[in-house]
């Protein structure tokens, strides 16, 4: 637990510009919600493990009042996780997720109604969230994914993809890697379908004229 709780605290300096120098080390332990959820989790996961009753879903719950952000305790949470800002943000008893995986405020790792066993997302290294995206049910989402804000994420996703959309729709596969999740350079297929109809209304107005 040790060695992930570290590897969580330098996840915070690799990806949030904000957190720098000697006092950004002092903000992060004192400040930034996302890194105080994960702590917690990562303790009441360990109790959940040990099948100490109760207090891990009293401490989860404490931890949804102070941070904004509810993590059940049986969710498995690889090392190098980020959530940044983190209000808002849900994950589901049987969602696991792998090494360096960000989110951002928001996001929903849910499930799509009352059904047993695994009912919420798998989610690989390396991927991306992006603010107010849901994913929901228990489909698997790959390695070095980027999903974009208000995304809605309802089937698998294979690796080296960007969605975007609701519901989501990858956009790119196996492209160049991004570094950062530029929202701004991301797609909008609705946008673009949107466009294209306006195009074909106009092109019948001027006929009509003719």
């Amino acid at each position: 637990m040790t060695c992930k709780l570290f590897s969580d605290f330098k996840a915070v300096f690799d990806r949030d510009p904000a957190a720098r120098g000697f006092w950004g080390v002092i903000e992060v332990i004192f400040t930034y919600s996302g890194f105080h959820a994960i702590t917690l989790h990562r303790f009441t996961h360990l109790l959940w493990k040990l099948h100490i009753p109760l207090i891990p879903r009293i401490l989860s719950q404490l931890n949804r009042f102070l941070t904004g952000i509810e993590i059940h305790p049986a969710a498995v949470i690889g090392k190098g996780f980020f959530i940044d800002h983190g209000m808002g943000v849900v994950i589901g008893e049987t969602t696991i997720i792998g090494d360096n995986v960000t989110l951002f405020q928001g996001v929903t790792l849910g499930g799509t109604g009352k059904q047993s066993g695994k009912r919420h997302p798998t989610i690989g290294d390396n991927v991306v969230i992006g603010a107010g995206a849901k994913i929901l049910g228990n489909i698997v989402i790959g390695h070095n994914v980027k999903i974009g804000a208000n995304s809605v994420v309802l089937r698998n996703v294979p690796d080296d993809s960007t969605v975007v959309g609701i519901p989501g729709r990858i956009v790119r596969q196996r492209g160049k890697k991004l570094a950062n999740l530029n929202h701004q350079d991301i797609p909008d297929p609705i946008l673009q379908r949107l466009h294209k109809i306006e195009s074909e209304i106009h092109k019948l107005q001027q006929k009509g004229k003719k």
